[in-house]
């Protein structure tokens, strides 16, 4: 969570001589240096610097050079970024969007993906890493109030038309063209052996005696996933047998001459590969081509919905500062700011409260 400038409740002749100062100071010791105040919220310096080694941390791990000019834009945008978050941050209490039960299920998502026991566990996991499970907990609790705020204020109010679709579709045809492809799953039964050696005769005998038991339950009207986690010793069998999608060309010529004109739901006979004897069932089959606009629809309306959400979130958040009192320090610039805001007025008998206006005037020759 972010700094407030000398606790809750200071004069705000006291704030405004910490802002005319650019530092905040906790009796005779500086403790940070003040970029930019949003509310009664400040952004800090040590805070852009965090969130520029941040970003300069992903950048190196995607191998992006840091000359590059998306990463130059993104370094302007630093500050933009942080006043956009507090702002977002602010109205989220505005609504009344706490983000409690949400951020509960998220933690418990993340242990189970990490076979934890307890949330215990996880935030030894995380000091184990050199996090502070507080702050990862704010962090995570931030960004679900900005998302359900911008979901509530911004996504909910955007309309995609039938017609956009349409034009969306016929615009982009290439991009939906698909070769043709199999969806399998399998059930392997590999023979016994020594490591390093041959499997001898019994061992293949058995292995495919157990194949044809495999195949005989499949026929009989059991799932084919069920039979895989009963009987095949492949990697895929926990998540019955599923194979994934193969397109034309990555499969041996006998396996894609079998599977390719197999229907969705056939069974193959057993098959002796050098693994050991398997079952492929087809459970998905994709022809070659473009796919009909209704197949389509759900992939071409996230493409609008994302192009039409940047430009709306921004006019937005523009909005909200026109709304707010931003004061951002000399030699600092906040590259999404509106010609249309209002510096703050700081006086004698003013006093912020919570995250409300600071008592403000208009500019009428005082500035």
């Amino acid at each position: 969570m972010k700094h407030a400038i000398c606790g809750k409740r200071v004069l705000a002749v006291v704030a405004g001589l910490c802002l005319v100062a650019g530092w905040a100071f906790a009796g005779d010791t500086v403790i940070e240096e003040i970029v930019a105040r949003v509310n009664s919220q400040i952004i800090t310096r040590s805070e852009l610097e965090r969130s520029r080694e941040q970003m300069l941390n992903e950048v190196r791990q995607q191998n992006v050079p840091e000359t590059d000019p998306r990463v130059q834009e993104n370094d302007k945008n630093l500050l933009r970024d942080e006043i956009d978050q507090q702002l977002l941050e602010q109205k989220g209490q505005d609504l009344d969007i706490t983000g409690d039960t949400e951020l509960i299920k998220k933690l418990d998502e993340m242990r189970k993906q990490m076979n934890l026991e307890s949330m215990e566990d996880l935030e030894k996991a995380a000091t184990a890493q050199g996090i502070s499970f507080e702050d990862f907990k704010q962090n995570l609790k931030n960004n679900i109030i900005t998302q359900q705020v911008i979901q509530r204020e911004v996504g909910g109010h955007i309309q995609i038309t039938g017609e956009e679709v349409k034009q969306y579709y016929d615009e982009h045809k290439a991009e939906f063209t698909r070769l043709e492809e199999v969806r399998l799953s399998e059930i392997l039964i590999a023979p016994a052996a020594k490591a390093g050696e041959e499997p001898t005769e019994e061992a293949l005998a058995a292995a495919q005696q157990k194949a044809q038991q495999a195949l005989a339950a499949v026929k009989g009207g059991k799932s084919f996933a069920d039979v895989a986690k009963e009987f095949s010793t492949g990697p895929t069998a926990a998540q019955g047998g599923d194979l994934g999608y193969f397109k034309r060309g990555t499969l041996s010529k006998e396996l894609e001459d079998k599977t390719f004109a197999m229907k969705p739901g056939e069974v193959t006979d057993v098959i002796r590969t050098k693994q050991g004897f398997v079952l492929l069932l087809v459970s998905e089959r994709q022809t070659a081509g473009i796919p009909p606009v209704k197949e389509v629809e759900p992939r071409i309306q996230e493409a609008i919905y994302m192009k039409k959400l940047q430009p709306a979130l921004r006019d937005y958040l523009t909005k909200l500062r026109e709304d707010a009192f931003i004061d951002i320090k000399t030699g600092y610039v906040d590259t999404g700011a509106s010609p249309h805001q209002t510096q703050p007025v700081f006086t004698a008998s003013a006093e912020p409260s919570g995250h409300n206006k600071l008592k403000r005037k208009k500019k009428l020759g005082i500035f």
